[in-house]
């Protein structure tokens, strides 16, 4: 097929609100990582939280995030993606810091997450309803190129937002980063509200009522009887661990995970074990500005840093989803794990801010590889009606490795930074993790075989 031809199947292939969707998609995530990259070096200098702290707050904003999207893309299923898309900005945009005057009468800690969980749950409607209209708006023979769209765009907004930040970091302060955020999300509730049309074709069933939803939903879970309330427990012990002077014995943890583990479906094996590319990439956000701040530059601007992982997609994402398009997406994603993994090694090398550029650089080169035929993978696995749902869930990895990840990162930070003065380690076990999790993904591949795998097995 020629270079035209190929143009012309592109011009054809998506429908309007394919692209609504997808604009939409930029200013979301211009917000979403405008906040996330002064968020550590905000707790961690302006309202003296510990590295420890630092690390689980971050984690627990994009943990959040991407964990509530596995309710969110059911509500998007049942409320259909035009209702759920006005929701989710509006909601995003009363994230901004209005609630100041509260911090005088509620602690801070507690304060702080509340405002951290705010946006969350706007956040949390808005991606399955884009990854679900780039499905469903999109023909079978562009649907491949439509997910590489779809990222290059996430990534368009995900290198404007630490810009963006950096300057007004730099020029209004760093309280007015939020601002900006919440006035971004706020601008696409009017253009989706005004321009975006629910993507139908003909032969769509109608929106599934709330208890098809619901058994949909515990479909993909397994045994949810057993699996959600476990994870709330987890959940709720995690975030009282902030704010009350307790801790959870390790046999606690290692009983709740292993509940969890006995009642998920295969499908949801393989999201448990995808967790760990997500601690290793989250590191960017959650460990790095820090570790630049404390032991290679002071005065480095770290925002202007985080642009590199999101400049690399956009300029190489198309490229490089050409070059790889015969690997079977499975393999994909476990070759994009393991060239993520190892880029930390650099920084641990030469950890200069030229060696964080260089690992974020091929960082993003192992996230090119996996994450369009990620989201390939899962859509082919949607059953029809079903795609919201199954997008949901393709977040929840990204959600647990955040919160795994904060915890991890600066726990990390600590023990190597603080205490024994050898930081560089820190990348090392970064490393270890996602090797493991290759390892892990391929041994999956042999015993299941994601070719029969399915969401209900």
């Amino acid at each position: 097929m020629s270079f035209s031809e190929r143009l012309q199947e592109i011009r054809t292939g998506f429908e309007q609100p394919f692209w609504i969707a997808n604009l939409s998609e930029i200013f979301e995530r211009l917000s979403y990582y405008g906040a996330f990259a002064s968020l550590a070096l905000y707790l961690q200098e302006k309202l003296n939280f510990s590295t420890e702290q630092t690390g689980t707050l971050t984690g627990i904003f994009g943990g959040m995030v991407w964990f509530l999207a596995i309710f969110g893309g059911a509500a998007a299923d049942r409320l259909g993606f035009r209702r759920a898309l006005s929701v989710a900005y509006l909601i995003g945009s009363i994230g901004a810091p209005w609630l100041a005057p509260v911090r005088n009468v509620v602690p801070i800690g507690l304060f702080v997450g509340f405002i951290l969980i705010l946006p969350a749950l706007g956040i949390s409607l808005v991606k399955p309803c884009v990854v679900g209209t780039t499905a469903r708006a999109s023909k079978e023979n562009v649907r491949s190129i439509g997910y590489s769209i779809y990222y290059t765009l996430v990534n368009i907004g995900g290198a404007l937002g630490p810009l963006c930040a950096g300057w007004a970091h730099r020029h209004m302060g760093v309280e007015n980063v939020y601002r900006l955020a919440a006035i971004s999300v706020f601008a696409m509730f009017f253009v989706v509200l005004f321009f975006f049309r629910e993507p139908r074709k003909p032969g769509d069933a109608p929106p599934p009522s709330i208890a098809i939803v619901a058994r949909n939903f515990c479909t993909v879970v397994g045994n949810y009887r057993l699996v959600l309330p476990v994870i709330g427990i987890a959940l709720l012990l995690r975030v009282a661990m902030l704010f009350f002077p307790f801790t959870v014995p390790w046999w606690i943890w290692l009983g709740l995970l292993s509940l969890v583990l006995a009642g998920i479906s295969r499908f949801m094996w393989f999201l448990v074990l995808f967790t760990g590319y997500w601690i290793v990439f989250w590191q960017q956000y959650i460990s790095l500005p820090g570790y630049i701040h404390g032991y290679i530059n002071s005065d480095a601007s770290v925002e202007t840093v985080l642009v590199t992982d999101g400049l690399t997609v956009i300029c190489l994402t198309l490229l490089v989803n050409l070059l790889t398009r015969k690997i079977p997406a499975f393999q994909a994603v476990i070759l994009g794990t393991l060239i993520t993994s190892v880029s930390w090694l650099i920084l641990a090398f030469r950890p200069t801010v030229w060696g964080a550029v260089l690992s974020l650089f091929v960082l993003a080169m192992g996230e090119i590889i996996q994450s369009p035929r990620y989201y390939e993978y899962i859509s082919r696995l949607a059953p029809p009606g079903q795609q919201g749902t199954y997008m949901g869930f393709a977040f929840l990895p990204i959600g647990i490795g955040s919160l795994i990840g904060g915890w991890f990162g600066g726990t990390l930070m600590h023990h190597f930074g603080e205490v024994l003065h050898q930081p560089e380690r820190v990348w090392w076990c970064v490393t270890a993790v996602g090797v493991v999790t290759a390892a892990m993904l391929w041994i999956y591949d042999k015993i299941v075989g994601t070719a029969s795998a399915s969401p209900a097995q």
